[in-house]
């Protein structure tokens, strides 16, 4: 199956759990982790993803050089599931503030489009509520907002998760793979 699904959807949505669902089907899985624990209660999410998840998937921790892990595993022939792009995305402006955004989202969303496999990507959906208060705050949200589209436009299957229903905004459940 040579498909590119994006999951999108908020804080504790379900997005996770269905990419984890998709990718069972599959043989063989490269997780890529994009967290970074910083306190006590991310340490306790990123514990119960581990635990949650079977334990013959490879796991790849990967905060910064996602571009560069994408183009390592194409064509393997491994599924590989990316939670998550908004972590990684935060990495990005925390770690590398100056740099060109514009650049990185089309880089990245370059890789996924060459992406030779089975791809499923989760990300959040942050741009539904209020506009954040913040210079920073908000220039995350627009990074997100503008990382999201671009990434729907190269996946072939966009899914939204809220409370741990699926809702297909681009290609469907019974699509044929």
């Amino acid at each position: 199956m040579m498909k590119k699904t994006l999951i999108l959807g908020g804080a504790r949505s379900g997005k996770s759990s269905l990419a984890e669902t998709l990718a069972t089907s599959s043989e063989s899985v490269t997780y890529i982790a994009t967290a970074t624990a910083f306190d006590a209660e991310m340490t306790a999410r990123i514990k119960q993803h581990q635990q949650q998840r079977p334990t013959d998937w490879l796991l790849l921790e990967c905060p910064l050089l996602l571009t560069e892990a994408l183009q390592q595993l194409s064509g393997s022939g491994q599924t590989v599931l990316v939670d998550c792009l908004t972590l990684w995305l935060n990495n990005q402006l925390y770690h590398q503030p100056e740099q060109d955004f514009t650049l990185v989202r089309q880089l990245l969303a370059d890789v996924i489009s060459q992406f030779n496999g089975q791809l499923i990507l989760v990300s959040n959906e942050v741009g539904m509520g209020l506009v954040p208060i913040g210079e920073l705050n908000r220039v995350f949200v627009d990074q997100q907002g503008w990382l999201n589209q671009q990434l729907a436009k190269v996946c072939d299957e966009v899914i939204f998760v809220a409370a741990g229903l699926p809702l297909y905004l681009k290609g469907s459940s019974d699509a044929a793979d």
